[in-house]
This record gives C-alpha cells, structure tokens and sequence, in this order.
C-alpha cells in the first residue's frame, strides 16, 4: 500500500522535470531567434505582401518563418502563440487589408504580430534550424 503514493509522486516529478526541460528549450530558441535578429541586424518592415497561397512554419510560440510567393519573413508575435500548434481553436485573421500583413495591426492564427523582418534564403535557411520547426502549414 505504501508503493502506490510513492509511484504517483515520482511519476509526478518525472513530469515536472520534462515540462522545466521544455520550458527550457522554449527560452533557448526564442533567445537564439533574438541573438539571429540583432547579429544579422535584420530589417524591420511595416508591412508584407500577401496571398491565398502563402504559408508559414513555426520556429517556437513566438516567432514563424512567414513564405510568400517570391520573398520569405520572420514574424514575431506579441505574445506567446499558442494557436500555432493547438488546433482546436481556430480564430479568424484580422486583416485591414486582403494583400498585405502589417505589423502592430494584424493577426496570423488570432495572434497579433508584433514585427516583421525581411529574410535572405541564406537567414531563411539559418533560421529553419532554430527550435523545432515543426513542418509548414498553411
């Protein structure tokens, strides 16, 4: 009887270890991403293009590979976007414009982007290998 209580509290810990190790790669990929952006002193931009046919990949919760048709960009959110890998909940963009994404005022997955930074394929490609970069998704 005494085995059980000690199970459940190692699994317990066991499961708080793996969320702190997580956490952990979380904050090294968004500092690598920022270290990317102050080393490469990447231009900011107001706005970027948009199409029907664009898609992105997620680098972590806060920053996403933008990929238009001819150009690719780094977006960074405001927050924490979680709507990027949870897709149970799936929340119109705003857009004040239907060919063009701009920073401060629209949103990708309802998150609101907070900068954009114009990306070289030589960046893009540096870039894909930060964090986990799940795969690409429309």
């Amino acid at each position: 009887m005494k085995f059980a209580p000690l199970m459940i509290a190692a699994t317990l810990l066991a499961a708080c270890a793996a969320q702190d190790e997580k956490d952990q790669s979380t904050q090294d990929a968004v500092q690598a991403v920022r270290d990317f952006i102050e080393v490469r002193d990447l231009e900011e931009l107001d706005k970027m293009p948009s199409a029907s046919s664009d898609g992105w990949e997620a680098i972590d919760n806060q920053f996403l590979i933008y990929r238009g048709r001819r150009d690719a960009y780094l977006v960074e959110f405001t927050r924490r976007c979680f709507e990027l890998d949870d897709n149970t909940r799936i929340v119109a963009d705003r857009r004040w414009d239907a060919n063009v994404i701009r920073a401060r005022f629209d949103t990708i997955r309802g998150c609101r982007i907070h900068k954009i930074y114009a990306l070289t394929e030589a960046e893009t490609v540096e870039l894909e290998n930060i964090g986990e970069a799940p795969g690409s998704r429309n």
